[in-house]
């Protein structure tokens, strides 16, 4: 058999057991693929290298053995990699956090945030960080910045030093246990963040693949909005004059703009649409603020 063989063999048998997808990939073909090189030992962007390649029976085991480890747990294949990918950036991840896939990560990526931001941009937080994927991708993004990175969990800021050690900015990249904005100071130039957005019924209804993260790091109350409620009150008096926050809430638009019918923000383009993640400037935030 080859690995190609395998992996369609692979992909079929992730099918046949139904398990969901969302951490990384969106299919089952590219699910195996990823479970099949990375139990293989071969680099997840290498497939056409070794496609063709014969496998021992040995080899044949220990990915298929990975396979259905993934459908008997029901895990993100992230976790038992420990291994997740944005932007092409490799991440350290486990149960102690969520799975990076944030789209504010194309944004940085492509440029997208830059026009709202200049040659004082200084300062960047980001808030409810995780495993840390965000705030190392900022500081890769714009090398002259310093950021903060913030969360509530003491056990996702421990898989967040292990990336920023990893990606060898420890210098650039502050870590800060805080409750929302309590513990952290600013002003902030650029607040990233991705928050806990998902509503009461979504919640009940989610695959045993995303209640195995941090439920911590994904319910938001009845309408997704208990958390950015409070970060859209508080969050002008961390952040310097011309300041933006870029916030993601997931296929929660409905409920974000019945929730603030007031604010002005603008939609951003990524690889899902104009409706997951939002820029809003400090000045917007004070506007809709006001009686």
């Amino acid at each position: 058999m080859t690995v190609i063989e395998l992996i369609e063999r692979c992909s079929a048998r992730l099918e046949e057991a139904g398990v969901s997808f969302g951490h990384g990939t969106d299919n089952a073909g590219d699910e195996a693929a990823w479970l099949v090189l990375w139990a293989l030992g071969h680099p997840l962007d290498g497939l056409d290298d070794v496609a063709g390649q014969p496998l021992a029976p040995e080899q044949e085991r220990r990915a298929q053995e990975l396979v259905e480890q993934r459908i008997a747990t029901r895990k993100p294949a992230a976790y038992l990699t420990r291994e997740a990918w944005l932007q092409g950036v490799s991440f350290y991840v486990d149960e102690r956090a969520i799975v990076p896939r944030s789209f504010i990560a194309e944004l940085l990526a492509d440029g997208t945030i830059d026009p709202w931001l200049s040659d004082r941009t200084r300062r960047v937080l980001d808030l409810c960080t995780g495993n840390g994927s965000l705030a190392v991708l900022a500081a890769l993004a714009y090398p002259e910045v310093e950021v903060d990175a913030a969360d509530i969990s003491g056990d996702a800021l421990a898989v967040a030093h292990i990336n920023v050690e990893r990606h060898q900015l420890g210098a650039r990249i502050r870590l800060l246990r805080s409750d929302l904005l309590s513990q952290v100071a600013g002003p902030y130039d650029l607040i990233l963040c991705n928050p806990p957005y998902v509503n009461a019924r979504s919640m009940a209804a989610l695959p045993p693949e995303y209640r195995a993260e941090p439920a911590l790091a994904l319910a938001g109350g009845e309408d997704g909005m208990d958390l950015v409620r409070r970060l859209l009150r508080e969050a002008p008096q961390h952040m310097s004059e011309d300041a933006v926050l870029v916030l993601e809430i997931g296929n929660e638009r409905e409920h974000f703009e019945a929730a603030f019918p007031r604010l002005e923000v603008v939609w951003l383009d990524t690889s899902a649409g104009t409706d997951q993640v939002l820029l809003v400037t400090r000045a917007a935030l004070l506007e809709a603020s006001r009686p």
